[in-house]
């Protein structure tokens, strides 16, 4: 199984604490969100889960003790940096700022483990196509020694963004054709792998490579594992990636990020942090009597040994 802990929400940045428990005790739980009753247990033991993956937007708080996990585990990481300041992203640091942290992460795992996000591309009339293009090389001048690839993704139209990002401006065909060919350009000057996330749009022709960043193929190659040959459900439309399990929580990420998808209103995570206590093994709040508590198959997905 692969275990995700940043789908959900940054639990590098805000929990880490709580993460850093979970592994240690060997186990965590999940509780279902739309039936709140259910509760999902994940063993998190190295015979158990095959990789862990890490999403954030701010490795800081974990780097000193990041080794309490690769130590005994399999990992890849996704670090996402964006053109975006505080007030599209108000509780990410700074691009420069979070550069020196991916480098530091990256020497501490290995570049061939951690994977540089750009994503989602939005606009608005701050952050515009040029934008976008002028700030993607400068992040990869910087990084281009310290990643395995680098990922990018428009932001997709959800029903909430209408509210809470009315100053979105639509990406045309043509805007995304430009972005496309210039990230290509850009990632074959600086020897930089670059692919898609969540979308069918080809751009291969600009060099840039089809969606899954999350496939048996890369955390194979990171780890020096041999998976199976598995069909790569998603997660979600026009996903490609393998299928895992997220031990986070929805509306409790802080970073108050304006196009979230894993919060219903940013001060929601706010408010919903008084019920965070790092010794439970839930994200948010304590098992209840009424809870059904139900084990998780936990298969591996590496080839078996001869």
């Amino acid at each position: 199984m692969i275990i995700n802990t940043g789908g959900r929400t940054d639990t590098v940045q805000y929990y880490t604490e709580w993460l850093l428990n979970r592994f240690s005790e060997g186990y965590a739980l999940s509780r279902n969100p739309l039936f709140p009753n259910k509760v999902v247990r994940y063993e998190l033991t190295p015979d158990k889960v095959d990789c862990v993956v890490f999403c954030s937007k701010n490795y800081k708080p974990i780097l000193s003790r990041l080794h309490e996990i690769t130590e005994r585990f399999n990992t890849y990481y996704h670090y996402t940096i964006t053109a975006y300041g505080k007030d599209i992203e108000p509780g990410v640091p700074s691009i420069e700022e979070s550069m020196e942290t991916l480098i530091k992460l990256s020497e501490l795992v290995g570049k061939q483990r951690v994977a540089w996000r750009y994503t989602p591309i939005l606009l608005t009339k701050d952050y515009t196509v040029k934008c976008h293009l002028e700030t993607f090389e400068r992040i990869a001048k910087v990084l281009s020694p310290y990643i395995d690839r680098c990922i990018f993704g428009f932001v997709e139209r959800y029903k909430k963004l209408k509210i809470n990002m009315p100053e979105l401006i639509s990406l045309s065909e043509q805007d995304m054709n430009t972005l496309g060919q210039g990230f290509g350009s850009i990632a074959e000057r600086y020897g930089i792998f670059i692919q898609t996330c969540a979308t069918n749009r080809n751009f291969t022709s600009y060099g840039i490579h089809s969606s899954g960043c999350i496939t048996l193929n890369i955390l194979g190659k990171a780890n020096d594992i041999d998976f199976k040959n598995l069909k790569h459900r998603g997660t979600r439309q026009e996903c490609h990636c393998i299928e895992s399990r997220d031990i986070g929580a929805y509306d409790t990420c802080m970073n108050g990020c304006k196009y979230c998808y894993a919060n219903k209103k940013p001060q929601k995570a706010f408010d919903n942090y008084q019920y965070h206590d790092k010794t439970s093994p839930l994200l948010l709040g304590v098992e209840k009597p009424s809870d059904i508590i139900i084990q998780a198959v936990q298969k591996s997905l590496k080839k078996e040994e001869n």
